[in-house]
């Protein structure tokens, strides 16, 4: 059970993260302050754990037809459904959003190995 907290507040740190970098990138705006950037880290966290799974299963053939890139895609709508979801967030399109998720994708995946590295006992 801690293990499961441990991942789930690395996840929302990791989001927290890779939204600052979208912001600082110009690419989506969060009003409001730190604060605000911290809720929307938690409520992409909560969309990644709830939403998004369900998402990959139906869309499974475009995955695999697009060769994973569709997963790209499936980003960028998570993060439009947060902006949707949350006004403090602004974004302009889905373009914006796609690219706002690949670089939250980045950060996730970079936080991800180096967390593996310091939890795994070798």
């Amino acid at each position: 059970m801690l293990k499961q907290l441990a991942q789930f507040l690395t996840r929302w740190a990791a989001n927290c993260l890779g939204l600052a970098a979208a912001v600082a990138l110009n690419i989506l705006s969060i009003s409001g302050g730190a604060r605000y950037l911290v809720v929307s880290g938690l409520l992409l966290a909560l969309l990644n754990a709830v939403i998004k799974p369900i998402l990959i299963i139906v869309s499974l053939p475009l995955i695999a037809l697009t060769l994973g890139f569709f997963l790209i895609i499936i980003n960028g709508l998570v993060v439009y459904v947060l902006s949707i979801m949350y006004p403090p967030m602004e974004i302009q399109n889905l373009w914006f959003a796609m690219v706002a998720g690949i670089i939250v994708g980045l950060v996730n995946y970079i936080v991800t190995i180096v967390y593996e590295r310091f939890t795994t006992n070798e």
